[in-house]
């Protein structure tokens, strides 16, 4: 028959174990918890990115077929390899699909030796580059760098306003 001693020693030692199994259980859905990816929420990664500027860009209205219109157009000016072009995408994708009926959306590539006159004419030097023109092809505004949806939708807002009439 065990001693005293020797139950309490098992008992000591079972609640050791216990402990370090629980330890190592809470270690294990710890790691779980913070490594899992995110499968609600989108990330953006600079493949993405391309590929959303691709997407966005083969989607859009051609700049000759724009400028013949009298819708208002949206001009983007930008490169591949700009990561802020490529973080941009997915807010002109979204653009685009709100407001595609009412603005031309056209996209020209600054490394496309073809876009040289636009770029010349709108004074394109930078990426992004985004210029609203009216439905008279008149320059409204703009707008360089990452740009907030909502800018966005102000502008159109004002070229889409209906004039008043005398």
């Amino acid at each position: 028959m065990a001693s005293v001693t020797e139950k309490t020693a098992q008992s000591s030692l079972s609640k050791k174990a216990v402990g370090l199994l629980v330890a190592v259980a809470v270690a294990v859905a710890a790691t779980f918890w913070l490594t899992q990816p995110a499968a609600v929420t989108s990330s953006f990664t600079p493949l993405s990115g391309l590929m959303t500027l691709k997407s966005t860009a083969a989607k859009v209205v051609p700049y000759e077929v724009a400028i013949a219109n009298p819708q208002p157009t949206l001009i983007e000016f930008y490169a591949d390899w700009c990561t802020t072009c490529q973080s941009m995408s997915p807010t002109i994708a979204a653009l685009h699909q709100q407001y595609g009926n009412q603005v031309n959306f056209v996209m020209l590539d600054i490394d496309d030796p073809q876009w040289a006159d636009p770029i010349a004419a709108y004074g394109a030097s930078s990426v992004p580059q985004f210029t609203l023109l009216d439905g008279a092809d008149r320059p409204v505004d703009t707008l360089v760098g990452k740009i907030p949806k909502p800018i966005f939708q102000d502008l159109f807002a004002q070229v889409l306003a209906p004039t008043p009439t005398p």
